[in-house]
């Protein structure tokens, strides 16, 4: 029975590491599309959204059917919840991805971006290209260094954000109400992908270790360590 759990756990694995492939390749491509009005790359981070949709449903389903036929505990459950929880993370940032592209193909052939926000959200894009070239790393390796790296740097993002606000709310912004709109739900949209790359981080963590570093609690000395 062991045997069989690790291979069937491996088939889900392998699906998991796809979607963190496939959304670090939306993140990169949803920001190029935006920063240089590409509405060829950005139809194509559109149309790819459906394979992560596919791939979630396929890897939950098959993380249901261990559990009605494993009954797994202690550390094999754990990996099995955290695994459907990475799967719907996933799906998610594929969502978002594919709002920037939306975005991009409407405002074609302008720029969705006004000039006024442009240093602020390249910054922003700048960082989801970092992020996921950790992001394909860490979940392949269960990296626990690199996710509390991506735990840690979340607060960059965040004052990104928190600058969009300031921008639009400024003397200086000089855009239509149709643009800054666009500015912060952009903004919106990256942040939120860089909360779930946090999540997707605590999960890794949580596989490896047991615990949430999000809560700060020592690990259970008797804690096995999968």
């Amino acid at each position: 029975m062991r045997v069989i759990f690790n291979e069937e756990m491996k088939a889900i694995a392998s699906n998991i590491e796809r979607m963190a492939e496939l959304v670090a390749k939306a993140m990169n491509d949803a920001g190029s599309a935006l920063l240089n009005a590409d509405l060829e790359a950005a139809q194509t981070v559109i149309d790819k959204d459906a394979d992560l949709d596919a791939l979630e449903a396929n890897t939950i389903d098959q993380c249901l059917t261990l559990l009605a036929r494993q009954n797994p505990v202690a550390t094999d459950l754990r990996e099995v919840v955290a695994t459907m929880r990475l799967a719907a993370t996933f799906e998610r940032m594929g969502d978002l991805t594919s709002h920037i592209a939306q975005i991009t193909r409407r405002t074609w052939p302008e720029s969705a971006i006004a000039q006024e926000g442009r240093e602020t959200i390249v910054a922003m894009v700048d960082f989801l290209r970092e992020l996921s070239g950790r992001l394909t790393t860490m979940v392949a390796n269960r990296d626990v260094q690199i996710a509390e790296t991506i735990i840690a740097g979340d607060d960059a993002l965040d004052k990104l954000h928190e600058k969009i606000f300031e921008l639009v709310e400024g003397e200086n912004w000089k855009g239509t109400r149709r643009q800054l709109i666009d500015v912060v739900l952009l903004s919106r949209f990256i942040e939120r992908i860089g909360d779930h790359c946090v999540a997707v981080a605590r999960q890794i963590v949580f596989i490896v270790s047991g615990f949430d570093p999000s809560k700060k609690p020592e690990p259970d000395k008797d804690t096995v360590v999968a």
